[in-house]
Order: structure tokens, then C-alpha cells, then sequence
């Protein structure tokens, strides 16, 4: 059934290597579990319920991705789209979190729109093929960048913006010591090499915590006492008459939309385009394979979310940590949804996993999708140049879709500037005014 539904052979992988692969991507991901409620609650969500909706909105846009586009990319409320959700939606402009989750909610049912019509699918096609790999590799740079501010190693500074942080600090020589390990079993091209340094980091933390070392913060191991591990609070169902209601009356509906579709956009099309290139998606003419489904399951994933009770869900770049370990097909992200499902049940074990022992995986991960910068024509200074803005912006200015808009810009620019505007698509101009748009308002 797995093979028929997975075509595991044609894809020169098997069941183990794929539950691996989605285990490692959990692992990954499974900060979002405690992040994103409590990013919420700032809105005056019940938190309880928010977790719900993070978990059971995860499990099921990954599963949904997995069986319907056989992709092995999973989804979650993304980071970054909850921040805008919370700082700017709700305590900027004055939405309630009711009209915010409204909003979302039709965001999504855009989404599945302009993806059922093909809209979505032309313009991923539409990106040019040395973009497509810049896009990736800055993803990749991006994600290490994330590993290492979760492990501590690299922290902020008043005077530089950033530093190394603090090396007598327990968490980050454990982030460290992950590195190393993980390191060193890639090296040695041992199977699931990602996943099992996370356990052997979680398990060296665990140690820590236990001798009593300060800064480790994961608690040891324990199970749930109850048959749920939280109080389900479902205030979300019912609230969305009161939400589109709120929504309807404020004069600032259009932008909001505007950029809940933006940032959800690019963001998908950057993870999906990054983990295409790594296992072979994109065929010789730059179309990615199945990619309709995969937009779609991203779009669904962000109608049931709000449902539920949580911001737009999205296609998560951290997928990149389940290819690492050999993921291949739609069964890693199954796996993965699967876990975020279990998670409303065991939450306080998955408390034990801290973002020190991920944070090696994102790391790894970044340097295997950084290779794809050999790709790159370099030669062509018209392509260099938005090739390298978009790896530098994604970095510097902490998201995937502003990386991916300035490095458009650059790339309409510098061909016009060449005399090369038949290199242009169309739909490339199109492109470009909207991202001016986003950037002036």
C-alpha cells in the first residue's frame, strides 16, 4: 500500500529511512509547539487552545501534503507570519485575535483559489532556474542562522547586531557539542545521521540537567497524567461570525490580506523550490513535479488552521532536515504529521527536546542546501548579482520573502540593464510591482 501510495522504489528510498526522515523533521519543527501559542496568547488567545490548533493544523496539512503531492515537506503556523499576526495585526492596528483569524481564514480560501486556477504553479514556474537555486541555498544559509541563535552561539550585540555568544554557557556547549557529533556521523555517511544527533544531544542534556548544571532548561522525561496533557479550550469555533464582523469594518482589510497572501506565498514557494532542487523536483526546464498539489495542501493547510484557532500555516523550511536524513517522498511528511497529532497526548515529554539539541540539525542542514550555490552561473554578473541578494537579504534581514523580492528586483534590473529584457518572463514585471508595492506600503 506505502509503495503504491509513495512509489518508495522510484524514489530510491524505503519505510525506515522515511519514518527516520519524518521523525528528524518533528524534531525540528517541534518548537513551534511552544512558540507559536505563546506568541498567540499575546492577543489574549487562550494558550491552551492555541497549542491545540498548532498541533492537530500541523499534523494534518502534513499528512494532507504527504498523500495528496508526495512531497516530503510538512507545514505548521509559520514563524515570522504569527509575529505579523500578533504585533502588527492585532496590537498595530487594532484587530481583535477573532478578525485576525478571520482574516486569516480568508487568506487561505485566496490561496486555494489561485492555486486550484494555476496561478501559484505558473509563477514558481516563472522564477528563473539560477534564482530557483539561490533561493534554495539562501534558505539554507537561513536556517543555520536560525540553529545558531537557538543554540546560543550566535546572539545579539548593541554595537555589531550580532555576536558569538557566551562559550562557558552550558546550552551552548551542548549546541556545540551537537555539532561535532552530528559532524562526525555525517562524515562517516551513517544513515539518519541528523536524527540521531538529536537524541544523542537531547540525551547528553538530559545528563546535564541531572548533574545539575545551570542553563539547561529541558526537564527530565516525564508522562502525562491525565489521558489529554492539556485543557482543550475550543473558544476559537463559534468566534468567526464576531471575527468577520470586526474584519469587514477595518479600513486596513485590504493590506492585511495583502500581506498575510504575500509573506505565506513566498515563504511556500522558497521552501518548496529549496527542497525540489535537493531531491530532484525541478526538471530540466525548472518546473518543479506535482507542485499544483503541493501549493494546494499549503493553501488547505491554512484554511483548517484558522479554523481551528491559529495563524496561517505554512510550509516549513525545516522539511530540509528530513531530506538530510534521506527523505524522499510523501511518507516523511505523513510521519511527521502523525507525531503532531500524537503530541496533544505527550507534550510533556517532547518538553525534553530542547531548541540546543535541534539546533545542530538546522545547522547540518544549512550546509547541504548551501551547496547549491555551485550551481549558480556566477560568471553572469546579471545573475550574481540578484543571486547574491537574495542569499545576503534572506540572512541580514530575517525573512525568506523579502530575500526573495529584492533578489527579483535585482534580477529585472540587471537584465534591462544588459540589453537582456527577452530573458524576462512576463509575469517576472508582475512580480516586481507587487514587491515594490509590499516594500513602499
Amino acid at each position: 500500500m506505502l509503495e503504491k501510495i509513495f512509489s518508495l522504489t522510484k524514489k530510491h528510498t524505503n519505510v525506515k529511512t522515511e519514518i527516520i526522515a519524518g521523525l528528524t523533521t518533528f524534531l525540528a519543527m517541534a518548537y513551534i509547539l511552544a512558540v507559536n501559542p505563546g506568541m498567540l496568547a499575546v492577543t489574549g488567545m487562550p494558550q491552551e487552545a492555541v497549542f491545540f490548533a498548532t498541533a492537530v493544523s500541523a499534523g494534518l496539512a502534513s499528512i494532507l501534503m504527504g498523500v495528496l503531492a508526495n512531497y516530503p515537506v510538512s507545514l505548521a503556523p509559520g514563524m515570522g507570519v504569527n509575529a505579523l499576526f500578533t504585533y502588527t495585526v492585532v496590537l498595530t492596528y487594532g484587530y481583535s485575535w477573532e478578525a485576525a483569524l478571520a482574516t486569516v481564514f480568508v487568506s487561505g480560501l485566496l490561496f486555494v483559489v489561485i492555486s486550484v486556477t494555476g496561478i501559484r504553479k505558473m509563477i514558481i514556474n516563472a522564477i528563473p532556474k539560477n534564482m530557483k537555486l539561490a533561493i534554495g541555498a539562501g534558505i539554507g544559509f537561513f536556517i543555520a542562522f536560525i540553529g545558531f541563535i537557538n543554540g546560543g552561539i550566535v546572539v545579539d550585540n548593541a554595537s555589531t547586531l550580532v555576536s558569538l555568544g557566551n562559550f562557558k554557557d552550558p546550552v551552548v556547549l551542548l549546541a556545540i557539542f551537537g555539532i561535532l557529533v552530528t559532524i562526525v556521523l555525517m562524515a562517516k555517511n551513517i544513515n539518519g545521521s541528523v536524527f540521531i544527533g538529536i537524541i544523542i544531544t537531547t540525551v547528553v542534556g538530559i545528563i546535564m540537567r541531572a548533574l545539575g548544571l545551570e542553563g539547561i532548561s529541558a526537564p527530565l522525561p516525564a508522562l502525562p497524567t491525565g489521558f489529554m496533557s492539556v485543557n482543550l479550550d475550543f473558544s476559537t469555533v463559534g468566534a468567526f461570525a464576531r471575527g468577520f464582523k470586526d474584519m469587514i469594518a477595518q479600513p486596513t482589510l485590504p493590506l492585511v490580506l495583502f500581506s498575510f497572501l504575500f509573506v505565506d506565498f513566498f515563504d511556500t514557494a522558497g521552501t518548496l523550490v529549496a527542497v525540489g532542487n535537493n531531491i530532484g523536483l525541478v526538471n530540466e526546464n525548472g518546473e518543479m513535479e506535482n507542485v499544483e498539489k503541493a501549493l494546494l495542501s499549503d493553501s488547505i493547510g491554512t484554511v483548517v488552521g484558522a479554523a481551528l484557532g491559529t495563524s496561517t500555516v505554512t510550509s516549513f523550511v525545516e522539511s530540509g532536515s528530513g531530506v538530510a536524513a534521506g527523505g524522499r517522498t510523501g511518507l516523511t511528511a505523513v510521519t511527521t504529521g502523525v507525531c503532531f497529532l500524537l503530541s496533544v497526548f505527550f507534550y510533556p515529554i517532547l518538553s525534553v527536546i530542547t531548541s540546543a539539541a535541534t539546533a545542530p540539525a538546522l545547522i547540518i542542514v544549512g550546509v547541504l542546501m548551501a551547496q547549491q550555490l555551485k550551481e549558480i552561473d556566477w560568471p553572469d554578473f546579471t545573475t550574481a548579482v540578484p543571486a547574491f541578494l537574495t542569499v545576503i537579504i534572506m540572512i541580514l534581514g530575517y525573512s525568506i520573502s523579502d530575500g526573495i523580492a529584492f533578489g527579483f528586483i535585482a534580477y529585472t534590473v540587471s537584465k534591462l540593464a544588459a540589453g537582456r529584457h527577452k530573458e524576462i518572463q512576463p509575469i517576472v514585471y508582475v512580480l516586481d510591482f507587487i514587491f515594490v508595492a509590499y516594500f513602499l506600503l
